[in-house]
């Protein structure tokens, strides 16, 4: 830890009677195979609070409470503190290379899926949605297409969420009004795939609807049937059980 950043940790321990828990983050953010995009980040927090950060795009330290704002002017005032900031840069930008290469960070492609999640009426339009799942890097671009054009109004968009396993999900969606005959598309761009792909949305067909429509009434016509059998074999059993039982009475042998 250089003394800077000691200095600011005793700061904040002196200025603040009730701090209980600090930590510090520092950490080379990416998308590139060659590292010229990498940006180098240091967080400090105390009490789950963000005091000060260094950006390496900004090249100083911001502070965002009035000790992380003390310690941040006395941190950019530092040069041999700005110096090893830029050292670090450095190092974070050669070493992406040697991560790619090394097969740590292999794209995994992701898995997409295009459905309705509300039907559209003749007064209020439907949604459709898009559900990319299980995809790295990060990074990625999800947008929709409609006729070949791409939307930008109608259009909602969740932010990039970790499954907890390194891997990523992320889902949009798309209010419409249908028009006949149209072509509705999800199109996909990330590292894993060599060129962006389309997600055509497909509505149930008529012919789909109509065979749900001939298996319910054949399965209703069915139940329709073994019911009345049901009722039938009742019927025929109570029958049998109301007609009395012939029975022979022999006299007894009198004396």
């Amino acid at each position: 830890m250089s003394p800077a950043l000691s200095f600011f940790i005793l700061l904040l321990a002196f200025s603040k009677a009730d701090a209980l828990y600090g930590h510090y983050l520092g950490r080379c953010q990416f998308s590139s195979y060659d590292g010229h995009d990498a940006v180098y980040l240091e967080q400090m927090y105390f009490n789950k609070i963000l005091e000060l950060q260094y950006n390496s795009t900004l090249g100083k330290v911001v502070g965002y409470t009035m000790e992380g704002k003390k310690a941040a002017d006395i941190l950019n005032k530092n040069a041999r503190y700005i110096h090893h900031q830029q050292w670090k840069l450095q190092f974070c930008s050669r070493a992406v290379p040697r991560i790619h290469s090394g097969g740590l960070l292999t794209p995994v492609e992701p898995s997409v899926w295009v459905r309705s999640v509300k039907d559209a009426g003749s007064k209020h339009p439907g949604m459709l949605a898009c559900s990319v799942y299980n995809f790295y890097p990060k990074q990625i671009r999800v947008t929709w297409l409609r006729e070949g054009k791409e939307m930008s109004s109608e259009v909602m968009s969740t932010d990039e969420m970790p499954n907890g396993n390194w891997l990523y999900q992320v889902h949009t969606f798309l209010e419409y009004i249908p028009r006949p005959g149209e072509k509705i598309s999800c199109k996909v761009e990330h590292a894993s795939l060599v060129e962006p792909q389309l997600y055509e949305w497909e509505p149930t067909s008529d012919s789909g609807m109509n065979k749900i429509i001939v298996g319910t009434a054949g399965l209703l016509l069915g139940l329709v049937f073994s019911v009345g059998g049901l009722m039938y074999y009742k019927k025929r059993t109570h029958e049998r059980d109301l007609v009395p039982t012939t029975e022979v009475l022999y006299p007894e042998n009198t004396l």
